[in-house]
């Protein structure tokens, strides 16, 4: 059967494609938008705001453990594990049901089930019903996001090799738990579990945990994980994770032999989700599991677009979102600048925070600049010392010549919220001096 008619249809309802729509809609552009799950995508669902959830519960437990000195104690402290996943899926339906408002607000039709294309101006749309409906527009835009990514030869299975979908929904805490990869996702859920009391084991097979991170900070952050008792490997490469009675053995290369625990968590990255769209029959390009698409984020097919995580990294959703946006005002014809990617904040919520913009200083001496670097370390911070997050630093990265800020590295207290003020100065090609003479609150991080 034929559906509606639209300006421009979305495929893909996470930050990317949500936000897509709405731009759509406020530039007057009839709107639909096709999600086979819930509105809000992994980000939402499984993700950015479900985790945040969980690391609070791990920031609080940790601190009232420490209130002895604060000068607060009390008896038979009880946690509760179930109810801590119970509040973040409470957090995750609610934001959902606000996307969904959010598409009625601004009229955006919805609709449900898997779209596959059938040229470059209509979709078909098979609902869990295995009804099937026809939908066209004049553009149609990608947003299908991405799925975890796994070893050669290990199935994720959901049950003893799990995602972060299943980590972050166990009813019951595990008692030992392997990680895979030791990027945000997996030093995030190495912090949650540790904090709890699960045996954490942390493999990555690289010399260091976040390595796209600056080497310095990423370091001393390794050196705080492991302070607090989270076993990090690192040069461990992983051959094979296979159930084992009621757990799963791990494979690890060299000395490192077999390891044993309740449940792995695969976290070694995303792939695009790119199959199963029509993306072939329409000739559309892709480089190995992303979309390629121009600076305007348009495919070789000129009426078929595609943004966020599945066109590649940076996987975030902030930059989903911002790609949305640009993609969406380029249709209309506004003809934006593109996004500079140079100035896309990181950021990894465990305790102690670390995010960043910009350059590393290894990527700035591997280019040949010539860099001023300037460190200012929280342990000599009255307001660090007066709330007890003494732990971590600042690096700042600036060109030697004209000052400009390159990079900006902060591993600490309230780090993922103080980095924004620096991804504005590099934005506006802030220096060191502009910096230096804006006058700040005192005392403050």
């Amino acid at each position: 059967m034929s559906g509606e008619r639209f300006d421009l249809l979305v495929i893909g309802g996470g930050p990317g494609g949500y936000t897509a729509a709405i731009r759509a809609a406020q530039l007057g552009m009839t709107t639909g938008i096709i999600e086979r799950e819930r509105l809000g995508g992994v980000c939402l669902n499984w993700g950015c705001i479900p985790t945040k959830a969980l690391l609070r519960n791990a920031e609080i437990l940790n601190t009232v453990r420490e209130s002895e000195a604060w000068g607060i104690t009390f008896d038979n402290l009880e946690v509760d594990f179930g109810a801590i996943i119970g509040r973040s899926r409470k957090i995750a339906d609610r934001i959902s049901k606000g996307v969904e408002y959010l598409m009625r607000k601004n009229s955006i039709t919805q609709i449900s089930g898997s779209a596959r294309l059938l040229d470059s101006g209509s979709v078909e749309v098979r609902t869990k019903e295995k009804k099937r409906k026809k939908y066209s527009a004049g553009n149609i835009v990608l947003a299908t996001g991405a799925r975890p990514r796994t070893i050669p030869g290990i199935r994720i299975d959901r049950k003893r090799v799990i995602s972060s979908a299943e980590a972050m929904s166990l009813r019951e805490q595990p008692e030992s738990l392997v990680i895979i990869g030791a990027g945000p996702i997996g030093v995030e859920f190495a912090y949650f579990y540790n904090a709890f009391g699960t045996r954490v084991t942390l493999l990555e097979v690289l010399p260091g945990i976040l390595p796209i991170e600056d080497r310095e900070l990423s370091k001393q952050l390794e050196a705080s994980l492991r302070k607090q008792g989270i076993d990090i490997r690192t040069g461990a490469r992983v051959e094979s994770a296979r159930e084992s009675g009621n757990g799963v053995t791990v494979s690890v290369s060299g000395d490192e032999g077999e390891l044993h625990a309740d449940a792995a968590l695969m976290a070694i990255g995303v792939q695009g989700n790119v199959e199963d769209l029509g993306l072939e029959d329409l000739g559309i390009q892709v480089e190995k599991d992303r979309i390629a698409v121009d600076t305007h984020y348009r495919t070789n097919v000129e009426t078929v677009y595609a943004i966020g995580d599945v066109i590649g990294p940076p996987w975030l959703a902030h930059v989903a979102s911002s790609e949305g946006i640009h993609c969406v005002e380029a249709i209309a014809g506004k003809n934006p600048a593109p996004l500079d990617y140079s100035s896309i904040p990181g950021c990894t919520y465990c305790q102690p925070q670390l995010a960043s913009v910009g350059m590393t200083e290894e990527r700035a001496k591997e280019e040949g600049l010539e860099i001023r670097v300037g460190k200012y370390p929280f342990r000599a911070l009255g307001k660090a010392m007066a709330i007890g997050e003494t732990e971590g630093l600042v690096k700042l990265i600036f060109d030697a010549k004209y000052g400009e800020l390159l990079g900006a590295h902060i591993l600490g207290p309230d780090a993922t919220e103080l980095i924004a003020e620096l991804v504005v100065a590099k934005r506006l090609e802030t220096t060191g001096r502009d910096l230096i003479r804006s006058v700040h609150a005192h005392p403050t991080f």
